[in-house]
């Protein structure tokens, strides 16, 4: 089983085990900007382990919140900072000149997409900024997006704006709409041309399953807290989505790789996006040329994020 299918499994066990070696010269150094969120959380677990190629690693993890409890778990030096602030940005982020990969998993939710284009391009260019210029071995950009690249903004779902047939392919034209995923791939795009030889990536996942009670898309913890209240309330456990919803088929991600009141843990608004739509299917192709053939068994991915979350004490 190749690191990817298996780094996250097991990996707080593994790490435990790999505490106890001697320090190392870190052949990579990442900068994972979200790392409270779920994609962020678990590139903080299997990044620093052994076998994960381009290590041994050293973590930085950038977030707004204040450092989580569970963080600690994580060999990351955890920095708060504000993104969007481009001054304290600029002074906490430019003294880490040994980064060689930057990890943009973060994102902040506006009621508008203009407003969402705005500050989201704001925060990545922030970082570019305080970045690029102040670390000499800076090698890899890579940004997270995700399938609204293909569909449109969550006020716009359900309508099928797109002209496009499934399994959506990267190299399909833009929607002719505002998507902060847009603005931020041409941000990027812009800022990798002035660096020769720095690389990048740009990765648009659909559902992720993982665990982040800070994530604002998180539907393993919305679920999680939705059989709690069915419990609780000795109601049945129904499927609280549409026909369509329930019928189609639809993609997951499974990040493998807090905040502690249910009201905070549960993100209703994104579970009605998820549960009330019809999903489109998005093509994996690009991703397995490019060695990725790690695969998840649904059943068996939300159990394990079940059981996270009831590890840390999230949901009963």
């Amino acid at each position: 089983m190749s690191w990817w299918s298996a780094g996250a499994i097991g990996a707080t066990r593994k790490k435990i085990e790999e505490d106890h070696e001697e320090p190392r010269n870190y052949q990579s150094v990442g900068l994972i900007v979200g790392v409270t969120g779920i994609v962020g959380y678990s590139l903080a677990e299997i990044l620093p382990l052994s076998d994960t190629p381009g290590g041994p690693w050293k973590l930085y993890g950038v977030a707004r919140p204040p450092k989580p409890d569970w963080s600690s778990d994580h060999s990351i030096e955890y920095i708060q900072c504000d993104e969007s602030d481009p001054n304290e940005t600029q002074s906490k982020l430019s003294t880490l000149t040994d980064v060689t990969h930057i990890y943009n998993v973060t994102w902040a939710s506006r009621s508008t997409e203009a407003e969402s284009c705005e500050i989201n391009g704001a925060m990545l260019h922030n970082v570019l900024r305080a970045l690029i210029t102040n670390a000499p071995n800076l090698r890899h950009i890579c940004l997270q997006t995700g399938a609204k690249h293909y569909i449109g903004p969550f006020n716009s779902f359900g309508r099928k704006i797109w002209a496009h047939d499934t399994p959506f392919t990267e190299d399909l034209p833009r929607l002719n709409v505002p998507i902060f995923y847009y603005t931020q791939e041409d941000l990027l795009f812009e800022e990798v041309k002035k660096t020769e030889s720095l690389t990048w990536s740009v990765h648009r996942p659909q559902l992720i399953f993982g665990f982040s009670p800070y994530s604002l898309m998180n539907i393993m913890g919305t679920l999680c807290v939705y059989a709690a209240i069915c419990k609780h309330e000795g109601l049945p456990l129904k499927f609280p989505g549409t026909k369509g919803a329930w019928e189609c088929y639809s993609i997951a991600s499974d990040a493998d790789l807090i905040p502690t009141k249910l009201e905070e843990v549960g993100q209703w608004w994104f579970a009605d996006v998820v549960l009330t739509v019809e999903n489109a299917l998005l093509c994996m192709n690009k991703s397995k040329e490019h060695g990725f053939l790690g695969f998840r068994n649904s059943k068996n991915s939300f159990i394990t994020w079940i059981d996270k979350l009831k590890s840390y004490k999230i949901v009963p």
